[in-house]
Formats: C-alpha cells, structure tokens, sequence
C-alpha cells in the first residue's frame, strides 16, 4: 500500500513514523510545502519534539517511511492520503474568532481532484467540524476525471507529550465512512492498516458524522473536566481547603474517575480551546444559543484562572512588580513537548510584561524566536524586559520570584536552598502546576504559593 500524508506537523509526522514503524509493507510519505520543515524531517533535529519520536524516525526513515516536498507526485502515487494539515481557529469574516478555518483542508481537496492518479481513500486526520466530509467529497466528484474518492474520518486522539505512547497502544481508533459498499470497503482497508498492532476491539467505526464530532466533543469534555477542577480550586484558596485532596477524594469516585483533575494555570494546547470555539460557534449555527453559551463559560473559566494566577503574584509582591525578576520556569503548554500553542505562560508573561516585569525566562525545548512570536512585542516603550536564561539557576539568579508555568520533570528536583539562596529577598515561589512541596518550600525561607492552596 502507498501511502501519502499531505501535512508535516504535529499529527502528520508522528502518525506517519508510528505507521511506518508497524506496517513494513506499507510505503507512507510525509509531504508538505514547507521545505524547512521537510529539511528538519530528514536530520536528527526533528521540528517536533515528542519522546521517543526520533527513535521510531530513524528506525524507518529511508526504507519506507519519505519525508518530502514534492507534493503533487507523492499524492497522484497514493492509494491511501491522509489530510493533516492545521484547521486554526477562524480570523476572518463569518465565524471569526470560533470557527474552523478549512482553507487548508479545502486546498488539499482540490489538489488531490486536479492531480488525479487513480482510485484513493481520502483519510480526514486533521481536526474538523461536523460534515467536512461533504465538502470533501463535493470537490473530489466535481473533479470530472474518471477516479472514484472515498471520504474516512480517522481522527487523533494524542496527547503531545506521549503521543508515540498514544499511537502504539491507544485507547482506541476511531474510523468512520459511508454505509454503501464502497463506503464500507474504504472502511475495512483503513482498519486493516491499523490492525497490524491494535487490538480490533479498540477499534470502533461509526458513520462519517459520529467520528467528526466525537473528536469536538472529547476536547471540550476534557477542557471542561480542568476548567471545573480549576474553579473548584479558587474556592480552595478561599476556603483553607487543598484543590488535589478534593481531587483525589472525587476521582476516586468510578463515574468521576481520575484523569483531567489536575488543578494549573490553565489549559492550552492546539486543541481545547480551537475545538470549543468551534463547537460553540456550530451550536449557535444550528439554533442552540444555551449550549453554546455553556460551552463558552469552559473558556471563560480557562481565562479566569491565568489572570487570577497573575492577580496573586501582584497581590503578594505588594501589588507591583514594576522592575521586579520573575524567572519564569517553562513556556510549552505542558510537559515533554516543544509546543507553545495557547499556551498559559503566553497570556502570563504578557500580564507581567504589561506591568513593567523583567522576566528571565527558562524552558528546555521552546526556541527563544517561538517565544517572541508568541508575544507579539512590537513597542517596547510600554514592556518590562525579558531575558532568555541557558539553565534554571541563570534565570533564578538575583531574581525577586519564581513562576513555575510548564511541569518539566527537571524542575522538580532542584537545589531550593541553593537557588533560594542566590535570589533577592523576600524570595517567592508561584508554583502554576502544583509541583513542588510548598511546606518543605517555606522551611528554606520561600514564600510559596500553589494553585488552589491557602
């Protein structure tokens, strides 16, 4: 089987490697426009950082697994094609501000009726909205050539940071199609791919329409899973009551469970807030006001808590952090992954930026130009300074605080007394992952304040 996956990115990359790794008579070629990145597929400094990626890479690369630019050939080959390209949320016109942009899933349509090549099953992988299959679809048959198009629905479900983990055993895979005939052939190839090393049992297929939502509906119920932990935990700070022994006591409960209730600054990531933006935007379309609006409060609530995390720096540092050292310790949105996208330590360091912070900032994976990027920092007349630090105790050095914002397992076994000792005095800890012990934190000298503890 050949193999063409149009989109070189997060999903597409690992995805590809993983089935590569497991179907050694399937030819699987990764293309996208951006030579760049094509570049950085083919060295050993891949573009994504994923644990255990570079592995499964080199393990394939050059056999049956191609890293490409040259698109339209690769696809006009293809048996099978996997669109994953990015699906951001919409900044323009109609839907503006929550609804996908499909310009890029649109385009891939269209290049693969123009270049033709035969008969092929069309994979949705990217993200999309409740029955982008027909749009699909409608550009394949208007094609006027004489090959036939099956639409798949074949969503991720990883979780950056383990997401080789989450390809070679996942929880399940997800196909949906056609119930004609031919609709239920492309259905059985697809499983087939995937059966090489997934239990069938874990595979499910559903109709075309069932797997497009069901990956809407997975990230907003998550988000919304941290989002309410996340209110829970302001009451915590209130109340004298600690936000992961609440969590403990209700995830032990079987119909709660334990996933989803750690209390942070926030969620981020490509997914949780694109995805609730767009369903919220679909119910409003489809005549729902009310739940729209219930899913607006899951990013209402997103919001409210990386603003109170800043509020309680400033409420502590005596309401002003004007010329004030924050080291800032960590910029992905979480752990095990060089991805910044809506990230919470965005939207914090800008808050601490807009009031004249100097921020020395630390993370392991995320390049200093993603960063400033990511700020968007155009008139420094109205910024504090932010300073790029090579380890964590060149951004600790002589600072008045420190604001743990990404849980990289380094940070958890530092020399406190160590660091606590080259900062300025009083020293604070703003633990935004709840990752250290505060009590063993105060023994050193610190002033040390968690998410969700008084």
């Amino acid at each position: 089987m050949k193999i063409c996956c149009i989109g070189a990115g997060y999903v597409g990359g690992p995805t590809m490697a993983m089935i590569a790794n497991k179907c050694s008579d399937a030819t699987v070629t990764v293309v996208d426009l951006n030579e760049s990145r094509i570049a950085d597929w083919n060295s050993d400094k891949l573009p994504v950082y994923e644990p255990g990626l570079l592995e499964i890479v080199q393990s394939s690369r050059g056999k049956n697994l191609f890293f490409s630019s040259e698109v339209k050939k690769n696809v006009r080959d293809a048996e099978v094609i996997f669109i994953s390209v990015n699906t951001p949320t919409k900044q323009y016109g109609s839907g503006a501000g929550q609804a996908a942009d499909l310009r890029y899933v649109e385009s891939c349509a269209r290049m693969i009726a123009e270049v033709g090549g035969g008969n092929k099953v069309v994979v949705e992988k990217s993200t999309v909205p409740v029955r982008t299959a027909q749009m699909v679809k409608e550009i394949l048959n208007a094609s006027g050539n004489e090959f036939t198009y099956q639409i798949i629905s074949n969503p991720e479900f990883l979780a950056e940071g383990t997401a080789m983990a989450d390809l070679e055993n996942p929880d399940r895979v997800l196909i949906g199609g056609e119930s004609t005939k031919e609709g239920q052939d492309a259905v059985q190839k697809i499983v087939n791919l995937y059966a090489t090393w997934v239990d069938r049992e874990k595979i499910i297929t559903t109709n075309l329409w069932s797997s497009e939502l069901s990956k809407l509906t997975a990230n907003a119920f998550l988000a919304q899973r941290i989002s309410s932990i996340n209110a829970i935990s302001a009451l915590c700070e209130a109340t004298g009551a600690n936000v992961d022994e609440v969590a403990r006591a209700i995830g032990s409960d079987s119909r709660i469970g334990p996933k989803f209730l750690k209390s942070s600054v926030g969620f981020g990531g490509s997914c949780f807030q694109k995805d609730i933006l767009n369903l919220s935007y679909l119910c409003r379309h489809f005549g729902l006001p009310e739940v729209a609006h219930y899913w607006d409060q899951v990013i209402i609530m997103n919001d409210f808590q990386k603003e109170r995390f800043v509020q309680r720096i400033l409420n502590q540092m005596f309401n002003t952090v004007s010329g004030k050292k924050i080291a800032v310790l960590g910029y992905a949105f979480k752990k095990d992954t060089n991805d910044l996208r809506e990230s919470p330590a965005i939207a914090v360091c800008k808050r601490l930026l807009e009031e004249k912070a100097s921020i020395r900032l630390y993370d392991p994976q995320v390049s200093e130009g993603a960063i400033r990027e990511s700020l968007q920092m155009e008139d420094g007349d109205h910024w504090g300074t932010l300073t790029f630090c090579d380890s964590i105790e060149e951004a600790c050095l002589e600072s008045n605080a420190i604001a743990l914002l990404t849980e990289w397992e380094e940070f958890k076994d530092l020399d406190f007394q160590k660091i606590y000792q080259s900062m300025e005095k009083p020293a604070y800890i703003f633990d935004g992952r709840n990752l250290l012990n505060l009590r063993e934190l105060e023994e050193i000298g610190f002033r040390a304040f968690g998410i969700g503890q008084a």
